[in-house]
């Protein structure tokens, strides 16, 4: 049912404004409390999918009002707005009309948790809320601020009493909230005169994997490494090369005294072999 309820609220025209938008909710009218009843009722006992939509448009505007307290935030109001038509339409889908609430108060709740929600994620690229206490403090903190600028211990106090938290959590949000994001790499309006102003950790943050030349100096260092110990590989005889490949080239190593049963001879004559043979690779590798 929830993914039909979300094809019939209004969305927001992909051209356009945001003003249009307001127009065409606003134009819709406001339901009395007997229609309301009546259309909640049909969802809630019918399933009534028309009543639903109903009920949806007749609240967009609401919506509206919502998102607008939190236009602060520099987030785009058509998003907030979209995101609280959401959380509308999870309300209108729990709505229970023998509560004999109307279904605005209801849906406070679930509109604001879904805006809260978005701003928590998109505000600032790092998270600056976590915890309970932290969300309650980001979107109360400026409703209990009285002057720009750090708080005072008086003021930190205050607000911590007041939103029932620590003042050590108080300290930390205001702290996060002062901060600013700083972009990993220049705006394209940036110049690169170099002004202390105009610089990001792109311009200063080395990535030794993504130097090409040294990626290819070592691939061209390892085929040439490759190609000098087939070579030498191919100037030992017959034994010792399996010897060799046995011993270190393969993931199913041989021990000493496999070797010595395949070939009739002590252990200690197979390390003697093995010792000639590295020796010869050695000084094959080094030419």
């Amino acid at each position: 049912m929830s993914e039909t309820l979300q094809t019939t609220a209004l969305t927001l025209p992909k051209s356009g404004s945001i003003e249009s938008y307001m127009q065409s909710a606003y134009s819709i009218p406001v339901l009395s409390a007997d229609r309301e009843r009546e259309l909640a009722t049909r969802l809630f006992e019918q399933n009534d999918l028309q009543a639903a939509q109903e009920l949806i448009m007749s609240h967009l505007r609401f919506v509206i009002h919502i998102a607008k307290g939190y236009s602060g935030y520099g987030l785009p109001q058509a998003d907030l707005v979209q995101e609280g038509n959401v959380g509308l339409m999870k309300a209108v889908k729990r709505f229970d009309p023998a509560v004999g609430v109307r279904l605005v108060s209801f849906a406070v709740h679930w509109i604001k948790a879904e805006i809260h929600e978005y701003v928590l994620r998109n505000w600032r690229i790092v998270k600056v809320a976590t915890t309970k206490a932290q969300r309650k403090l980001f979107f109360n903190l400026r409703k209990n601020k009285k002057r720009l600028g750090w708080f005072n211990n008086d003021e930190v106090n205050s607000v911590a009493e007041t939103l029932g938290v620590s003042a050590k959590d108080v300290m930390e949000m205001e702290s996060r909230l002062s901060n600013q994001d700083q972009a990993f790499e220049l705006n394209n309006d940036d110049d690169d005169s170099g002004a202390t102003s105009n610089f990001a950790p792109a311009q200063y943050l080395e990535d030794n994997q993504s130097d090409l030349a040294t990626i290819v100096e070592d691939a061209n260092w390892e085929a040439h490494a490759n190609k000098r110990l087939s070579t030498a590989l191919v100037s030992l005889d017959e034994r010792s090369q399996d010897i060799v490949k046995t011993r270190w080239l393969t993931d199913d190593k041989s021990t000493l005294q496999e070797l010595a049963d395949k070939y009739e001879i002590s252990a200690e004559r197979v390390r003697q072999l093995e010792k000639n043979a590295l020796s010869k690779l050695k000084n094959a590798m080094t030419l």
